[in-house]
């Protein structure tokens, strides 16, 4: 699967990376885990449809009643269209420089969340479709005009944010810039419970598939693939133990496509069928 580079592929090519920058974002296909190199901090507001994104150690659904802020990076995203066929939000993009500028004008805390979040959910009302609304009027006019008028409606969006929800998006936007980063096996061992492939949990540890494998083994003395199916086999039967979850409720979450295989794996490694695990 070829990575997106956004918001790269969203811009004129004869034209440079602005420090603020508003897309349209449409389609009518469903899109799974699509692999997205993210270089600048994003405001998604999400006015159709679903979305999910996965992160190196975590992960957030959203509805049309939400909107996300996320961090620059590498991230995984599925997006489904709503029941009209369609999938809509509109993109708001933002430069450290912007955002560092802005702390500077408007912010005296210097803390940041020591969480290191990569996303903040946004619950939409009717100040935020207002300014959705507004951001649409102003997305036809000239470059100068566009430029000095987005500036004004990036603080706008900002301060209402604060106002919103206090200290806690404030401290969200100070960890917006924190150069921290996670480790390797912080990645692998948060990915264990979820059902992404190898090569996508590569992606995550911003290495090709190769290079992952090579560390892997390095660090666990063990293939991924084996590693990680022992894994989510002990945490599958120990999920099943418990009672309240069938067989067909979890073969996902493991990373088998179908319950067959699932339940063949799960035979070959504890010598029972899931279905006899009481």
């Amino acid at each position: 699967m070829a990575i997106e580079n956004i918001p790269e592929i969203y811009l004129n090519t004869n034209k440079s990376k602005k420090d603020l920058f508003v897309y349209d974002f449409k389609m009518t296909n469903n899109v799974v885990k699509s692999k997205v190199n993210l270089s600048m901090n994003m405001f998604s507001f999400l006015q159709v449809g679903k979305k999910q994104v996965h992160f190196a150690d975590t992960s957030i659904a959203v509805n049309k009643e939400q909107s996300l802020l996320l961090k620059k990076g590498n991230s995984l995203w599925t997006e489904l269209l709503d029941k009209n066929d369609i999938y809509y939000c509109k993109l708001l993009f933002f430069s450290e420089n912007k955002l560092i500028e802005f702390l500077i004008k408007h912010t005296s805390n210097t803390a940041s969340n020591k969480e290191e979040i990569p996303y903040f959910v946004i619950e939409n009302d009717t100040y935020i479709l207002s300014y959705l609304n507004s951001l649409s009027e102003i997305s036809g006019s000239d470059t100068i005009y566009m430029e000095n008028l987005l500036a004004v409606k990036f603080e706008e969006i900002m301060l209402y944010l604060i106002h919103k929800y206090g200290s806690k998006f404030e401290l969200y936007l100070h960890s917006l810039i924190s150069k921290e980063s996670y480790s390797f096996k912080n990645i692998v061992e948060s990915n264990i419970n979820s059902n992404l492939k190898i090569e996508e949990i590569a992606f995550l540890c911003n290495m090709s598939l190769s290079t992952f494998k090579r560390h892997f083994i390095n660090e666990y003395s063990m293939s991924p693939g084996k590693w990680l199916q022992d894994k989510r086999l002990q945490n599958a039967k120990k999920t099943l133990q418990e009672g309240t979850l069938k067989p067909s409720d979890i073969y996902l979450d493991c990373g088998y496509n179908n319950l067959s295989n699932f339940s063949i794996a799960f035979k070959n490694k504890f010598g029972i069928s899931p279905k006899e695990i009481k």
